[in-house]
């Protein structure tokens, strides 16, 4: 019954918000955020605990007091635009996004590797994945399956429409060897890589906390020979921004596991440095270090 309403839910947001004026939405998508801000439902408490971890300090500090108001906002922001992207032109979306040393990705690419693009859950992935498109580079991702099944084939549909090759993550083997082969094909893939969901994820410190992050960014590069770039987005004004650091080179002699988990820690300093910057468009509301919760203290609307 749930997953009927979610989806019912869904669908009516994909048909509305493209139809709807842009201040008729922004209307819309803010007052929902305001609800969430005012009544502490969908994961307000999380985002509050994992905001008090990125800036070090308390739960019901100003300074997180104000990152999570602005990060909720910022959440309802990604779902207008996610929602909205269908009916995109494509200058309208060239025009919302600036890339900063997108050349990296050119530059590995003629020289035949592939690039594994790895990026925390900031900004806007979908916009930027469009963008990505829409400067030559099509791209492959893996997405959790939804249920019901209808939903997270919508889900892949849409993304689909943007021009990005959708894996299941469940399907390991078979969503592994794909992504393999697109990277000796010297194509691009894009992960999302600042929460494990696996249970089986490389162990980080991350904002100066024990977190784990998927090792399937390090393990992939390594294997094929492809670049490992992170990436970092934020909101700036009407604009999405997005800069591709510097690739992360595998270390020399070691056990593979060892190189994976090198990689895997720079990876995991580049978001800290990102996530830092812009901590109001990190979207995480799902926990991240175990150590945090006893940190969290009371629940408190934000």
């Amino acid at each position: 019954m749930e997953e009927d309403l979610a989806s019912r839910l869904y669908g009516l947001a994909w048909w509305a918000t493209p139809r709807l004026p842009d201040p008729v939405a922004a209307l819309v998508f803010g007052s929902a955020a305001a609800a969430m801000r005012w009544s502490g439902a969908g994961g307000m408490h999380q985002l509050r605990v994992n905001l008090a971890q990125v800036l070090g300090q308390a739960a019901d500090s100003p300074a997180v007091t104000s990152a999570a108001a602005r990060g909720v906002h910022s959440y309802l922001r990604y779902w207008r635009e996610f929602f909205g992207l269908s009916g995109w032109s494509r200058d309208r979306i060239r025009d919302a996004v600036v890339f900063e040393s997108l050349d990296r990705v050119a530059a590995a690419r003629d020289a035949g590797r592939g690039v594994v693009l790895a990026l925390p859950h900031s900004g806007n992935w979908d916009l930027a994945g469009a963008a990505l498109v829409l400067n030559g580079h099509r791209f492959t991702t893996v997405a959790q399956r939804l249920r019901p099944e209808r939903l997270y084939q919508r889900f892949v549909s849409h993304r689909a429409e943007l021009g990005a090759e959708v894996l299941p993550a469940d399907e390991t083997r078979r969503t592994v060897t794909t992504l393999m082969q697109r990277l000796r094909a010297g194509e691009v893939v894009c992960l999302v890589a600042d929460r494990d969901t696996s249970g089986a994820g490389i162990g980080v410190r991350f904002c100066d906390a024990p977190a784990t992050f998927p090792a399937g960014p390090a393990q992939l590069a390594l294997r094929t020979g492809a670049a490992l770039l992170p990436a970092s987005l934020w909101y700036d004004g009407p604009l999405l921004r997005i800069r591709i650091h510097p690739e992360i080179v595998p270390g020399g002699d070691t056990a593979t596991r060892a190189r994976v988990a090198a990689m895997t820690q720079e990876l995991a300093d580049v978001f800290t440095g990102a996530v830092r910057r812009h901590p109001h468009d990190w979207h995480v509301l799902q926990p991240v270090w175990p150590a945090a919760v006893s940190r969290a203290g009371p629940r408190t609307h934000c």
